[in-house]
């Protein structure tokens, strides 16, 4: 007997609701890399998309985020987000804030660290809220504190860190609200030490449940 066909309905959608995806837009380091690739899950896609060139500037990452994209989809109305994740370096507070703005007008999210990721890292060991100069400052500590004390950018620190991420969270939390209290800019040059990282860290750890 021929199969019958099934009878029109316009209200019902023409395709299968698909899982939202998390588009990280790095500035092409190892470091970001390795660790955002650890919240891939059933529940939620994360697509980490390196921006690879030697442009540091945040304004031309921000700018450039949906173009890193190529070919894939990114639908905001199906639950899609683009984060974008990157350091101080050698940006000006003038180009933070465009970059700042401009993320604003698209909807895009900022994952920022001064004067580096590693600063995120450091969290999980210590509360420090003295000025770092530069990654290599933060780095010296993680091995000479001996908290991360054979530290490579190119290694996988995932597993080591992921007990200590509830303190980690915390503290960028309690640094966040001191520098809000004295009236700081946080993307700006003058929030020495700071990470927004786990504002993302939680939305991706939200999404794994």
């Amino acid at each position: 007997m021929a199969k019958l066909k099934k009878e029109y309905n316009p209200n019902r959608p023409d395709k299968r609701l698909r899982r939202p995806i998390i588009y990280i837009i790095c500035e092409g380091k190892e470091t970001e890399t390795l660790y955002f690739r650890n919240f891939r899950a059933r529940n939620c896609l994360v697509d980490i998309v390196p921006m690879r060139t030697k442009h540091t500037a945040a304004e031309h990452l921000v700018k450039h985020a949906k173009a890193l994209l190529s070919q894939a989809e990114y639908s905001p109305k199906d639950g899609d987000e683009i984060w974008c994740v990157f350091d101080r370096d050698a940006n000006t507070n003038e180009e933070l804030a465009r970059a700042v703005q401009y993320a604003d007008q698209k909807g895009y999210k900022i994952a920022y660290s001064n004067p580096s990721f590693e600063y995120w890292y450091l969290l999980h060991f210590a509360k420090h809220n003295g000025y770092l100069k530069d990654s290599n400052a933060v780095i010296d500590i993680l091995k000479t504190k001996g908290y991360l004390k054979d530290y490579d950018k190119n290694v996988d620190y995932f597993a080591e860190l992921l007990a200590h991420q509830p303190e980690a969270i915390q503290r960028a939390k309690e640094r966040l609200e001191q520098l809000y209290k004295d009236n700081i800019i946080i993307l700006s040059c003058d929030s020495n030490p700071v990470t927004t990282v786990h504002e993302l860290v939680e939305y991706l750890n939200s999404k794994r449940k």
